[in-house]
């Protein structure tokens, strides 16, 4: 494994703004949003403005990852979507998000998710994962991926690897008539393959007008998880894999998730709808 030293936090920059004319979601400015209580399956209309989201979202993602390399701050890489969704009319999910700071997730190396982007410069052999959603047309587009930082070393190139590939064969799991834990059983079993841990309690989720609608998407073979899979349902899967355990540490500022025995981490995200015959992604540049 690559003998980086650990993460520290580093200097929060503030908050960016975001321009008056674009909506913001109802949770901004509370302590946390409504709870949903709409269906999990959605109508033809919300769908079509959840393809819109979705594209943004994987657009401002790409444009972010196109920074990475040494030398380069994760608060760059952050600017960076911010940008990229206000001009395009969304508004960044996470910003304002039960008080997350960021428009993006950025989490490096041993961080599982949620890290906040700060003044952390990225290292040559660096991995980071970036998470980038899109509010616009009332609905959410959510998405994540895992970036190579320069020569990174092969233990970790094939975490990302094999990662990216756990959630290719979930989406192709995904069918009507089936239960949810069809999901995190083939990513679980596909990754203990190569001996990895599947992180058990950060989770996919519903996802429409609501950022985390209370349906929860297992990346392990949870025998609670059976909710049937039905067309026009709207839900992320977002597989966590790490070298070593699933357990983990929390920063102290109540959003940095880090691997329990600090080492590495990888995640890949889509925001999927469930078709009459499989799964559509939804957020695709």
């Amino acid at each position: 494994m690559s003998g980086q030293s650990l993460l520290v936090p580093g200097e929060l920059s503030p908050a960016l703004s975001v321009p008056g004319n674009i909506r913001r979601p109802e949770y901004v400015g509370k302590p946390a949003p409504t709870p949903y209580t709409g269906p999990e399956v959605q109508t033809a209309e919300t769908i079509e403005a959840m393809r819109i989201a979705g594209r943004i979202a994987a657009q401002a993602m790409e444009e972010a990852a196109k920074l990475i390399a040494p030398g380069v701050t994760t608060d760059a890489l952050d600017r960076v979507a911010h940008a990229y969704m206000c001009d395009h009319g969304a508004y960044p999910s996470t910003l304002g998000y039960r008080g997350f700071p960021k428009s993006l997730c950025a989490s490096v190396n041993e961080v599982i998710c949620h890290g906040i982007p700060d003044s952390t410069v990225l290292r040559d052999g660096d991995i980071v994962n970036l998470d980038v959603t899109a509010y616009i047309g009332g609905v959410h587009g959510d998405n994540n991926a895992t970036y190579l930082c320069g020569d990174v070393d092969e233990e970790s190139r094939l975490l990302v690897e094999r990662t990216r590939e756990s959630l290719n064969r979930a989406i192709k799991a995904v069918k009507p008539g089936r239960q949810i834990n069809v999901i995190g059983r083939v990513i679980e079993s596909y990754a203990k393959r190569f001996g990895y841990g599947v992180v058990r309690d950060f989770t996919g989720h519903g996802i429409n007008s609501s950022f985390h609608s209370g349906l929860i998407v297992p990346h392990y073979d949870s025998p609670h998880a059976t909710t049937v899979i039905e067309p026009g349902m709207t839900f992320t899967i977002e597989p966590m894999l790490t070298l070593g355990t699933h357990e983990y540490d929390m920063w102290k500022d109540g959003w940095t998730v880090v691997t329990k025995d600090r080492k590495r981490t990888a995640q890949f995200e889509h925001t999927l709808v469930v078709t009459d015959t499989g799964a559509e992604i939804l957020t695709l540049p």
